[in-house]
């Protein structure tokens, strides 16, 4: 928890019955699903929605998942998952996730996407100035 960027957020999630396999434990890719949830609200707090970054003619795909699962998160458990961008480069960027418990205790999972900037016709291009601005504001 020490080496996270210090402008990350914090999004709550309490799991549902739907997001577990039949040992009781989420499903393995649903910790990606989390990971975009909480991208998504990391732009949402900085006064911009993925909806908008789109209008404005840029598109993020994912490059690369990678999630590393620690300790099994069950039914019904409140989890906190915290986002952030663990590296900026000139057409591509990264968010890095961590995933606690309900006290922020426990570390159930860790995890990263790196995304392509790129126009709407796929090619890449730079990160433009004003996406760069906001990812690295600080709320």
């Amino acid at each position: 928890m020490d080496n996270f960027p210090a402008h990350g957020i914090w999004m709550p999630h309490r799991i549902s019955y739907g997001e577990t396999d039949a040992m009781g434990v989420v499903y393995y890719a649903n910790y990606l699903h989390l990971f975009e949830r909480s991208r998504n609200e990391y732009i949402r707090a900085r006064g911009l929605s993925y909806t908008e970054v789109e209008k404005r003619g840029i598109f993020l795909p994912v490059r690369e998942a990678v999630c590393r699962y620690r300790r099994p998160v069950r039914y019904d458990d409140l989890i906190y998952i915290r986002a952030g961008i663990g590296e900026l480069a000139r057409a591509s960027f990264t968010f890095i996730y961590e995933i606690y418990s309900e006290d922020k205790t426990v570390l159930h999972a860790t995890g990263s996407t790196q995304h392509a900037v790129v126009d709407n016709s796929a090619r890449p291009v730079p990160v433009p100035e004003w996406l760069r601005l906001i990812i690295q504001k600080t709320v």
